[in-house]
């Protein structure tokens, strides 16, 4: 048995739906109590991270488990979580975490989840841990002002990172789950090129037969927009990756290729994929 929790995101949903293709007995563990749409024959189990003892339901059974935390996992105490986990089988966990957590583990925003990596490195289960840069599903913040505008706005639109598909972090997510030949291993997931901003808007708009038109944000601007949903702190640090990247996070990391014999998808493949979501 597979436990996934954060089963409803964006890496989430694909990783149940590709553990149950494959014939993986899997627990889908969600917060909300909405009604929760999964693969046949996947267990769905309501629990909160932030209460350990909710998850026990889904942990009985089970010998390995995906860990997502919501935000920057502060508000947890993962040894409780790891406990819950151990007493019920579980003997492999895999972390997804940041690539921030390794490039700047002391800020604000990324030392919590660096403090959770740390938590599993030191709990005597197998253990992975899945640093991804950004995601290319970000975009979907710009599908309304595009549907509605034809218009995309973000700071700092020539300054590029190497975002990767969330389908890419599923799937070796998938892979590492099933092989213990990954434990101890720390795997940096990007996609396989820089892209900015504006050539983000560039492709949508190729995609969609149509054109964007890119505005260019203040960092005044993106802050005021992303405190509407992420805490000071993360907002700080996002901006601080978006506008002055580290050398290490414009890096184009050779994971994805290792754990899956494959290069990763590039933002064309997702925005032709994802590009309903824009009209």
């Amino acid at each position: 048995m597979i436990v996934v929790t954060g089963a409803t995101g964006n890496v989430g949903r694909v990783l149940v739906e590709s553990l149950a293709k494959a014939g993986e007995r899997v627990t889908a563990v969600s917060r909300g109590t909405m009604p929760v749409v999964v693969p046949g024959g996947v267990r769905h189990v309501v629990a909160d991270l932030a209460e350990p003892e909710t998850l026990r339901p889904a942990a009985d059974g089970a010998d390995a488990m995906f860990l997502l935390v919501p935000g920057a996992g502060a508000h947890l105490a993962p040894a409780g979580i790891l406990d819950v986990a151990k007493a019920g089988g579980v003997r492999r966990i895999v972390l997804l975490s940041s690539q921030a957590a390794g490039t700047r583990p002391q800020s604000v925003s990324h030392a919590p989840l660096r403090g959770i990596e740390d938590v599993v490195r030191g709990s005597g289960m197998a253990w992975t841990i899945l640093r991804p840069g950004g995601f290319h599903s970000n975009v979907y913040a710009w599908a309304n002002p595009i549907r509605s505008a034809r218009i995309a706005a973000a700071p700092f639109g020539d300054v590029g990172l190497p975002l990767v598909d969330p389908a890419d972090i599923a799937d070796v997510a998938a892979a590492v789950l099933r092989d213990d030949r990954h434990a101890g291993r720390i795997y940096e997931l990007t996609g396989p090129a820089l892209t900015t901003p504006r050539e983000r808007a560039r492709v949508l708009a190729e995609a969609l037969g149509d054109p964007i038109r890119f505005v260019e944000q203040t960092p005044e601007q993106a802050r005021e927009q992303m405190l509407a949903f992420m805490p000071e702190p993360v907002a700080e640090g996002t901006l601080a990756i978006l506008g002055a990247p580290l050398a290490a996070e414009q890096r184009i990391s050779p994971h994805v290729q290792e754990v899956l014999g494959r290069s990763p998808r590039s933002f064309e493949d997702w925005a032709r994929h994802n590009i309903d979501a824009f009209r």
